[in-house]
C-alpha cells in the first residue's frame, strides 16, 4: 500500500492541504458550509437521478419501475435541495437529532438488560443519556445544532488535513531512503 504513494507523496500533501483549507473555511463560516453541502448534495442527487433515468431507458421492460422511481426521487430531491438549501440543512439536522434520541434510548435499554451480565453498565447508560441529551438539544435548537455539526466537520477536516500532510512528509522521507 505504501508503495502506491512512494512516487506520489505529493498527492497526500495536496489532499491534506485541501482538507485543511476546507476545514478552516468550515470553522470560519459554518453556515455557508452547510448551505454549500446542501447545494452539492442537491447537484449530486440530480446527476444520480439523471443517470438512473438513463439506466431506466436501457433496462428491460419488467425492470424499469425501480429505476424510474429512483430517477424521479433523485431529480425531485436534488431540485428541492437546490431551491431550498436552508430547509435541507434543517431537515438533516432534525433527522440527526431524532437519530441521536432513538440511539440513546436503545443504548440505555441495552445497558439495563445487560446489567447482570456486565460490570460498568452505567457507562453504557451514560453514553445513551448523552446521546438523548444531544438529540434533545439539537431538536430544541436546530440552527445551533446545524452550526455545531458544521464546526465538527470543519475540525475533523483540519485534523485529517494535518495528518495527511504529516504522512506525506514521512512518505517523502521514506521514498528518499528506498532503493
Amino acid at each position: 500500500m505504501i508503495d502506491d504513494y512512494l512516487g506520489h507523496w505529493w498527492v497526500l500533501t495536496l489532499r491534506g492541504a485541501l482538507a485543511l483549507i476546507f476545514g478552516v473555511m468550515a470553522v470560519a463560516w459554518p453556515g455557508i458550509t452547510l448551505l454549500a453541502l446542501a447545494v452539492v448534495f442537491g447537484a449530486y442527487a440530480i446527476v444520480d437521478g439523471a443517470l438512473a433515468a438513463v439506466a431506466a431507458t436501457r433496462a428491460a421492460k419488467g425492470r424499469r419501475a425501480p429505476l424510474i422511481l429512483l430517477a424521479v426521487a433523485g431529480l425531485l430531491f436534488g431540485i428541492m435541495c437546490l431551491v431550498w438549501p436552508g430547509l435541507t440543512v434543517l431537515v438533516v439536522t432534525l433527522l440527526i437529532g431524532i437519530w441521536a434520541i432513538v440511539t440513546g434510548v436503545m443504548e440505555v435499554m441495552a445497558a439495563i438488560r445487560m446489567r447482570r451480565e456486565i460490570r460498568g453498565e452505567w457507562l453504557h447508560i451514560m453514553a445513551g443519556a448523552l446521546s438523548v441529551l444531544f438529540g434533545v438539544l439539537v431538536l430544541a435548537w436546530p440552527a445551533t445544532g446545524a452550526l455545531t455539526i458544521a464546526l465538527i466537520i470543519g475540525i475533523y477536516a483540519i485534523l485529517a488535513g494535518i495528518t495527511l500532510i504529516i504522512l506525506s512528509l514521512r512518505v517523502r522521507r521514506l521514498r528518499g531512503s528506498t532503493p
